[in-house]
């Protein structure tokens, strides 16, 4: 039995409303500075007969949570005495507080999920890391290679190296001059680099020339790479079509970029399906008239439907 032509519009407009939201993405995806890069977890688990060391790490981890939305560093200590445990967390510093809120507060559950309760723990994702150390860890030189990648292609004979290392001079000085954050390109290659946010700036310069090293010896002619320090980390990508637009700045108070990419993206999206909403919107609009037309004419007795 045919629907009512009443009935028939109302459902055609369910449906089409229910295409349109569809189409639009109902929550953004997590941009890449959430992506997991390393981890580092202490091979002595953490005895805690007594629950008093859990209890400090909680309120350290919600410490360094809240203090997120509003600063890119920040490092403390909970707990007393024997039993404290120090930690700290650090946003790359073109991400806005936003970013840097949302990429902190997923690093405790990460802790827990990937080491579980060890006397020390580090995890990177590419926008921040988070660590901490209970009282009377062993200290490691803030030289110390921590990670690195390279990437699978090789651009060896292109002039890529002298262009790298061009650019790889300037970093020393602009992260001092840019207070432990600084990002350039040079030729088509864009290069970052930031050092924790507690060490000096002669220490910072040191560290991050230690690590420039390291990556023209471990990385070679790789298309990219990044160098991980305990104090300190650059990376490099070699763009040969040209740097995709960004946010390059030593000013830690813009917003990231990929942040940036990943809104543009769907906001286009969403324009597309508003479009395209409206225009099966108007087709069924056209398609209803019609048939409240043929249902008037029903009603003079020239034909039924």
């Amino acid at each position: 039995m045919a629907l009512p032509t009443r009935s028939f519009c109302l459902f055609s407009l369910f449906l089409v409303f229910f295409s349109i939201l569809e189409l639009i993405p109902l929550s953004e995806s997590a941009s890449d500075y959430t992506n997991m890069v390393y981890k580092g977890c202490a091979k002595q688990a953490l005895t805690d007969p007594t629950g008093v060391y859990s209890q400090a790490l909680s309120t350290l981890f919600g410490t360094l949570i809240s203090q997120s939305s509003k600063a890119r560093f920040y490092k403390t200590t909970s707990g007393s005495g024997q039993t404290s445990i120090s930690g700290l967390f650090q946003c790359r510093g073109d991400l806005s507080n936003v970013d840097c809120y949302n990429c902190v507060s997923k690093l405790p559950i990460l802790i827990d999920k990937l080491c579980g309760q060890q006397v020390a723990a580090r995890i990177q994702l590419f926008g921040c890391y988070m660590l901490y150390e209970v009282a009377g860890f062993a200290q490691i030189s803030g030289m110390e290679m921590l990670y690195k990648t390279c990437g699978g292609t090789n651009v060896a004979g292109s002039g890529f190296e002298e262009r790298r290392d061009t650019v790889f001079s300037q970093l020393e000085s602009g992260v001092v001059s840019g207070n432990g954050f600084y990002t350039t390109t040079y030729q088509s290659v864009y290069v970052l680099a930031q050092c924790e946010g507690d060490v000096g700036t002669a220490d910072c310069g040191d560290c991050v020339k230690s690590a420039v090293q390291r990556a023209q010896v471990e990385c070679g002619s790789s298309i990219s790479g990044q160098v991980y320090l305990h104090k300190c980390f650059i990376s490099y990508s070699y763009y040969p079509n040209g740097v995709p637009t960004r946010s390059s700045s030593s000013s830690a108070s813009e917003s990231s970029s990929s942040s940036s990419s990943s809104g543009t993206g769907q906001n286009t999206g969403r324009t597309v399906a508003i479009i395209l909403g409206g225009a099966l919107g108007v087709g069924l609009v056209v398609i209803c008239s019609l048939f409240v037309r043929s249902l008037m004419k029903n009603h003079d007795g020239k034909y039924s439907i």
